[in-house]
């Protein structure tokens, strides 16, 4: 990360998502396969960041999306108002039957050796249809936005969603605010868009505009193209080979960079110093969101103004506790993240 940040003090909005909102069914340990029912979980890689740091950490924040009038997207859009954030809608009509849609996403947890399965109906999703003019940017900033935030999933979605991340970064940083991307690698995604090449092309459009880069090891390597040691899915990865890769994203990127890693662990860069989280082994219950929830604890602690040390103990420890509850978006408070941040335990509370 920068030697340091320069955080607007103030604002309307501590903090903005632009993305897209879909919603998740989840039929628990069952494959879809052989499942009867399913939960259904609103989320999004950016909008989950603003509605943790809206429900657990109790800012003020707001989300940058499509939505559709249609019953899925009033299920999306009360769950939004649910989580306390600020809506900014680009409204679509559906057709009754093609769309335009809010996306689905499928996805069952796995158990033990099984590994979770993902996959999607991002069939004439509205979000990929967003472009840059379908904003007020400045009517958006007029009242202080501290930080806006975007990802990759949804620079995937479309080449007018790539271009209208830049258009908001941009936007932000005419208005003073901090901006950070969080690589978000999915390689079902870009296969449809020209792979990772064209990933790596699109990333490193949208990264010359941010101060704060999130990852894990394989989005480093598929997203920016650092090349890096093979990670396998069970492997603990060094964090002196993490900050070495480190280093030449920033030597590529010089900017703000942080990132998690799977075991359950995080590193941050902060200004040429180097941040290592303790980790521990989590019996997961629900993984899908963990990242953005160390994202969020870690924006939070930045925000806050804790140092990058601490701001990274907040990240490990909220995304360790999502991973605990069901969804993709948080049920912690804020006290029980400061608490297992300071080496809490798993004892009854009495």
């Amino acid at each position: 990360m920068k030697a340091s940040l320069s955080i607007p003090p103030s604002g309307a909005l501590d903090f903005l998502s632009l993305g897209a909102v879909v919603h998740r069914l989840d039929p628990g340990i069952v494959p879809f396969r052989k499942a009867h029912e399913c939960q259904i979980h609103v989320s999004g890689g950016e909008f989950n960041v603003a509605a943790n740091l809206a429900d657990c950490f109790r800012l003020n924040t707001g989300v940058v999306t499509a939505m559709v009038r249609y019953p899925i997207g009033e299920l999306a859009a009360g769950r939004v108002r649910a989580m306390g954030v600020m809506p900014f809608y680009k409204w679509y009509e559906h057709d009754g039957v093609t769309g335009p849609n809010i996306a689905t996403v499928y996805s069952d947890r796995g158990h033990g050796i099984r590994p979770p399965v993902v996959f999607y109906n991002r069939a004439n999703e509205a979000a990929a249809l967003l472009k840059p003019g379908d904003f007020d940017w400045d009517g958006i900033f007029s009242g202080g936005v501290r930080w806006l935030h975007s990802g990759g999933i949804f620079a995937s979605l479309s080449e007018t969603t790539a271009d209208l991340i830049v258009e908001g970064m941009q936007a932000a940083k005419r208005a003073g605010a901090v901006t950070s991307f969080d690589l978000n690698f999915r390689e079902k995604l870009w296969k449809h868009r020209g792979g990772q090449d064209r990933a790596v092309e699109i990333f490193d459009r949208i990264v010359k505009n941010v101060d704060v880069l999130v990852g894990n090891e394989e989005d480093l390597q598929k997203g920016l193209g650092i090349s890096g040691p093979q990670v396998a899915a069970s492997s603990r990865l060094d964090p002196a080979s993490f900050f070495a890769m480190i280093e030449r994203v920033v030597e590529k990127h010089p900017q703000v960079y942080s990132t998690t890693r799977h075991c359950w662990g995080a590193v941050a860069w902060a200004g040429g110093e180097q941040h290592v989280s303790k980790t521990c082994d989590l019996d997961v219950h629900d993984r899908v969101g963990g990242g953005d929830g160390f994202a969020s604890g870690l924006f939070y602690g930045l925000l806050a103004g804790e140092t990058p040390e601490e701001a990274l103990k907040l990240g490990w420890a909220h995304g360790a506790l999502l991973t605990t509850f069901p969804g993709d978006t948080t049920m912690a408070t804020l006290e029980e993240v400061r608490s297992f941040a300071k080496g809490g335990s798993a004892r009854i509370q009495r």
